[in-house]
């Protein structure tokens, strides 16, 4: 049976049973603050099982893309190590919402299993929750009985709260679950020993398949449990370990899942991969195979490799696998990106997602592999230099501080740096380098560290967002929390009508005011901009998000009376300008396809009061040409006053019909808002202008790469076009007043001619000064040992430093040459080795040592180097240890 066929029968099993078919949701979550990922199949659902968005049906089931790569489910460094642990995995799940229980969940799973699937059910063990008497949760003995049903009493195992209780996180709806695994061992092997005493010990053929949970609290953030108000069923089934039993296989990576991929990492490498667990070679098949899975799709879902955040773990797996193919399967050219193919071709059937973003997955994975493999060939000239900086000190212990810089700052594998150095008969100074990492990640938990209270419900509401049409209201809060971060005591609000638009879509949330009816002089119902503006009692909304459905305000001190009446106010100018922002960026997406074609798609934007940033697929730099014609085409649909026309809560397949686009890794839901502007029409939630003519005018400021094959438009519009237009404008009578001229091209390009010819004089002076000061330095050569030593301060600049170094190394035989200098009150130390002593002397290391003495850093070859500091108070200090060496 392939793959294919047994997530088909899965989906058909389930789809009898009276469940809803539902797509993957994107494996990068774009609307969760708590979650990078989604790290399991329920996390889709969290709305529903909170109980803040009522189920599209009552029974569902899927098969979901998970990542676990970050947070406490972070599965990375043993992929690779083992046969069955990956970054991304598929994830077989049935869910009821309210409807069936323990009983029906049971009864299904030992269906599939055993009569669809043809486990043998002697194969087959199960696990139930003990209890726990700290927190006063007793046997799951509904869950025993109904397994005693199907399975030998013998086989139901009492499972800890660790392995049977099952939590979404430190807060949320959790319950004990029922586990069900397989034994996969030979018949010798189990005659030998006892599967019960392999069930969950990590073995490697009696593994966990599948997950019941059924969900009967809601953990508080006090620690305490409470009832849910409804029974839900959360399962989970892991799709490649189902895989390797149902295929016979002992690896998940012997299975069609990975199978088709190893051969394609077999073809291009010509690397034979046996299995063998502790082969590093097969280590590095395995990790690639896994680790392209999850950045092909987090790719093809939206989340493009970056610097920071998601994009930072995305690279990171990639430079990870790169990493592996460059160091044991010797692959010094980029050529993962040829197993998106492959990929594809497996999994595009069911994620459409692959298929459509090929070209895209394929050209980042590329551009990103050839990026890392020069980082890594700049990395071994750098580690050469840790080596032979130590060796000159006579140690044989790498400094892990500078280890660790190198795979911090610069992305080099600190393995590749302890291989590179066992090498060379030295070691990493280890406890340095965890020193490090540990500081690292000390400075990430406190920049991110918050503690969120329960919230305190006064009313249980529907809350609603009246936002499109109003920018102030009469409301009240339902629900209120405490946050405390790095920044201090905030308080969280949900109102029971809010005007503040929550951040999302790529627009920043709304910031305004909040008023509270007890106000003494405040009329509520008509408050007049002087009362408000008067106002003593002002609450500032500091931001605005949206959180597990709910519009969630930001405020700094709790209102005295939280049940009060208040009247709620956007601040109406940053909402202005940032509407503004908004609409034009569907007027520039469109211009962008009419003038560099349909490839292009928005793969991301930011929306704020000052400025828009557009990011796309394009793969070229576009050229001064096509930006003035992109600017012309949105200014003229600017001026033709295009009427808004907002069509909301329609069904997404009447959207899709009426030409609307559904943007770059985002996931709608049954119903959707389409905004049309004229012939733009795209699905969009945000904010917008009423006709296009209250845009004004659009200036593109920047077009540059941000990512392989994703293009960056920074522009603005509005009020910060007209005011970049007036400063222009002020600019350009303060360069006339000075030049005396209106014809400003004629005044400057006769001051690029004079500036050529003084540049030429000064040019001239400078050769015949060095000229001047070579014949005098060449008597203030001492002799040194095997070496002729010339070590000097000066206040000259580094061109001409660099002049008389030369001519000093072709004129002084077995020369070193130390030249400090201050020019500019700017520190700098040049270093130069004649030719015959290179071997011996390295400039490239002498000034490095030197340049800390000026706070700096700086590099070169063996014959020449230079280095830049920030102290010139130390130039003395260099001056002497330069003698001194």
């Amino acid at each position: 049976m392939t793959s294919q066929q047994i997530r088909q029968q899965f989906l058909d099993f389930f789809n009898a049973k009276g469940h809803l078919i539902v797509p993957s949701a994107p494996i990068v979550l774009k609307d969760d603050p708590t979650l990078m990922f989604s790290n399991s199949g329920m996390t889709q659902f969290k709305d529903y099982f909170l109980g803040y968005k009522e189920p599209k049906a009552p029974r569902i089931a899927d098969t979901q893309k998970c990542l676990r790569v970050s947070g406490k489910h972070n599965d990375l460094d043993d992929v690779g190590r083992d046969t069955y642990h990956h970054t991304m995995f598929e994830m077989l799940g049935n869910w009821s919402f309210g409807d069936y229980f323990k009983k029906e969940a049971i009864d299904y799973a030992w269906e599939l299993l055993t009569e669809v699937y043809k486990i043998p059910k002697e194969n087959l063990y199960v696990t139930i929750f003990e209890g726990d008497t700290t927190e006063n949760l007793d046997r799951d003995q509904d869950a025993y009985n109904f397994w005693k049903a199907h399975i030998d009493e013998s086989r139901i195992i009492n499972g800890n709260k660790k392995d049977n209780f099952w939590e979404m996180g430190e807060s949320g709806p959790c319950g004990p679950c029922s586990e069900i695994h397989v034994d996969l061992r030979s018949e010798e092997e189990k005659a030998a020993v006892n599967a019960l005493d392999l069930v969950n010990n990590d073995h490697p053929q009696v593994v966990e398949i599948w997950n019941l949970v059924f969900m009967e609290f809601n953990r508080k953030a006090d620690g305490s449990l409470e009832k849910l108000p409804a029974q839900h069923v959360d399962t989970g089934m892991g799709f490649e370990r189902l895989c390797m039993a149902l295929q016979g296989k002992k690896s998940n990576y012997d299975t069609d899942v990975f199978t088709p991929l190893i051969a394609k990492v077999e073809e291009v490498s010509g690397k034979k991969y046996t299995g063998i667990l502790e082969d590093e070679k097969d280590i590095a098949i395995r990790v690639l195979v896994d680790h392209i899975r999850a950045v092909s799709f987090a790719i093809a879902d939206g989340q493009l490799p970056s610097n920071g955040g998601a994009g930072y773990v995305i690279r990171r797996i990639l430079r990870r696998a790169i990493s592996y193919s460059y160091r044991f399967l010797g692959m010094k050219e980029p050529f993962l990106y040829q197993l998106v193919a492959v990929l594809k071709n497996e999994m595009g059937t069911f994620f459409p997602e692959m298929q459509k973003q090929e070209k895209l997955v394929t050209e980042v994975i590329r551009e990103e592999e050839t990026s890392f493999l020069k980082t890594i060939e700049h990395g071994l000239k750098r580690i050469d230099l840790i080596i032979a900086e130590t060796l000159s000190r006579n140690e044989k212990t790498l400094p892990g501080a500078e280890v660790f810089e190198l795979y911090d700052t610069y992305g080099f594998p600190a393995d590749l740096s302890r291989i590179i150095a066992e090498e060379k008969g030295l070691t990493v100074d280890e406890p340095g380098f965890d020193e490090e990492m540990a500081k690292q990640k000390q400075r990430s938990r406190k920049s991110s560290a918050q503690k969120v209270h329960d919230w305190v419900i006064l009313e249980e509401k529907q809350e609603t967002f009246v936002g499109y049409d109003l920018t102030e209201t009469e409301t009240y809060i339902t629900r209120y929390r405490k946050v405390e971060n790095k920044d201090g005591e905030f308080y969280q609000i949900v109102l029971a009508k809010s005007p503040f638009y929550p951040e999302g879509g790529g627009q920043v949330g709304d910031k305004g005011i909040l008023i509270p009816s007890y106000t003494e002089g405040f009329d509520i119902s008509n408050p007049s901009l002087t009362e408000v503006n008067n106002c003593a009692d002002i609450i500032e909304v500091l931001e605005t998000k949206k959180e597990n459905n709910l519009i969630v305000s930001l405020i700094k001190d709790l209102p005295k009376d939280a049940g009060a009446v208040f009247y709620a106010r956007v601040n109406t100018s940053e909402r202005k300008n940032t509407q503004a922002n908004h609409s034009v960026t569907h007027l520039l997406h469109e211009a962008l396809r009419e003038v560099l074609g349909t490839h292009v798609e928005q793969k991301g934007s930011f929306v704020g009061p000052d400025y828009l940033r557009f990011d796309f697929s394009h793969f070229s730099k576009m050229s001064e040409e096509e930006i003035t014609l992109v600017e012309e085409k949105v200014n003229a649909k600017i001026k033709e006053n295009i009427s808004l026309e907002e069509f909301r809560d329609i069904p997404i397949a009447e959207a899709m019909e009426k030409g609307a686009m559904a943007l770059f890794g985002e996931k709608y839901g049954d119903s959707v808002r389409m905004i049309k502007f004229g012939t733009s029409r795209e699905l969009c939630g945000g904010t917008h202008v009423r006709n296009t003519s209250e845009i004004g005018h659009f200036k593109i400021q920047s077009e540059s790469s941000t990512a392989a094959g994703i293009r960056r438009i920074e522009a603005i519009s509005g009020d910060r076009s007209a005011e970049y237009f007036r400063n222009l404008e002020i600019q350009v009578k303060q360069i006339s007043a000075l030049l005396k001229t209106k014809d400003l091209t004629k005044a400057v390009e006769k001051l690029l001619e004079e500036n050529a010819g003084l540049k030429s004089e000064a040019e001239n002076y400078k050769k015949e000064k060095a000229k001047g000061e070579t014949a005098n330095w060449k008597n203030d050569f001492k002799e040194a040992g095997d070496k002729k030593l010339l070590v000097k301060k000066v206040s000259l600049e580094a061109a001409t430093v660099k002049d008389i170094v030369f001519q000093l190394k072709k004129d002084v035989a077995d020369a070193v040459i130390v030249i400090i200098s201050d020019a500019g009150e700017k520190p700098m130390i040049t270093v130069g080795v004649s030719q015959g002593l290179e071997g011996k002397y390295h400039a490239g290391n002498i000034v490095k040592d030197l340049a800390r003495e000026i706070q700096g850093g700086g590099g070169g070859n063996p014959g020449f180097a230079t280095a830049g500091g920030k102290d010139i108070t130390g130039l003395h200090r260099a001056y002497e240890k330069a003698l001194a060496l």
